[in-house]
């Protein structure tokens, strides 16, 4: 699992290649919103969670994926793209792993992630 306590910043492009990497492990009903990437690791939001994916080792073959429901989100935080800075930030709490933040370069899906997780988190 991806240390957050020592990863809590995480800068991500947006990236379909996360997306192929995780479809494998979504369920029937459920779908891809977006995935993004930084360095070697990539992060998919789904309709019905966050999947981080955490590449380990010199070559990059061995792989962690941390599932993240939305349901376990108990406050979160939203910033958008503004005319001249154009990152946004997630700020998200989760009842078990504590404060999750992730930043995002150029065009992000934003406002329908944050759909998502008001979606599940509020119901």
């Amino acid at each position: 699992m991806i240390d957050f306590d020592n990863k809590t910043v995480f800068k991500l492009k947006q990236n379909s290649e996360y997306a192929e990497k995780v479809s494998s492990l979504l369920l029937g009903d459920e779908s891809i919103v977006d995935s993004y990437s930084s360095m070697r690791d990539g992060v998919v939001f789904t309709t019905k969670r966050i999947i981080a994916v955490n590449v380990q080792g010199l070559t990059g073959s061995k792989k962690d994926f941390t599932s993240m429901p939305y349901k376990n989100i108990v406050a979160y935080s939203v910033e958008t793209s503004g005319t001249f800075d154009l990152d946004s930030e997630l700020e998200l709490y989760f009842s078990a792993i504590g404060k999750v933040r992730f930043e995002f370069s150029g065009k992000t899906a934003i406002v329908e992630i944050s759909k998502h997780i008001s979606q599940h988190a509020l119901n």
